[in-house]
């Protein structure tokens, strides 16, 4: 177990409360705003306000799985913040207003991902600099890591998360009806299996993070 990783895990999983979900759900809101919708504001999300997005099990479930898999040495975090609200009949473009407001969220976990990734591009260049501020150089990683792998997993075009949205908005109507109705019914039981069958070794997995590895190692440039 790593000392210096675990605190840094939980100094991520603190910003990730006070800056990283809101801003995810801000993003969800600002996006509806300007395409019409005011729902979000009228229920006071349209903030960067960290108390007005947390979710306290979603929030707790990030900070035990975060920090939690930090003491193997491979983190991994899945949490979540309160759901933004929208009306989509409000939304200018129909679907694909839908669309690009689900996607604000994800998007913007990328955002930040690169933007932490910017000063550890230059620490890793400067290799004195990650001597000096280890922890420093932890953290960033780690918050690189953690944005990577929020916009991965929010972008699965499976019910609730962002990416079903996205993909509804890139059917033709009739398979959008055919299969809408059954992906919003079981899509929590489909997300299930694909995170954790088969055991040890899931479907979802073998997906996830091939992809964050590849980000990452992009983003970070090692």
């Amino acid at each position: 177990m790593d000392t210096q990783q675990l605190i840094a895990a939980a100094i991520v999983v603190a910003i990730m409360l006070l800056v990283g979900l809101p801003v995810h759900e801000f993003s969800h809101a600002l996006a509806a705003f300007r395409l019409g919708d005011g729902t979000a504001k009228l229920f006071g999300r349209l903030t960067l306000n960290p108390i007005a997005h947390f979710d306290p099990v979603g929030g707790t479930l990030l900070a035990l799985t975060f920090i939690g898999s930090a003491a193997t040495g491979a983190p991994v975090g899945f949490g979540w913040a309160k759901p933004t609200p929208v009306n989509p009949l409000n939304l200018e473009g129909g679907r694909r207003g839908e669309a690009t407001v689900a996607a604000a969220g994800p998007l913007s976990n990328l955002i930040l991902a690169i933007a932490a990734a910017i000063p550890l591009r230059y620490m890793i260049a400067n290799r004195e600099l990650i001597d000096q501020l280890p922890m420093l150089a932890d953290i960033l990683f780690l918050f690189v890591q953690i944005n990577v792998l929020l916009m991965i997993f929010n972008f699965i075009p499976v019910p609730p998360l962002d990416g079903s949205k996205v993909l509804f908005a890139f059917l033709d109507r009739r398979t959008e009806y055919q299969i809408r109705p059954f992906l919003e019914q079981y899509g929590f039981f489909i997300l299930i299996a694909l995170l954790f069958l088969p055991p040890g070794n899931s479907i979802g997995g073998r997906i996830i993070f091939p992809i964050l590895d590849g980000i990452t190692t992009f983003l970070v440039g090692v």
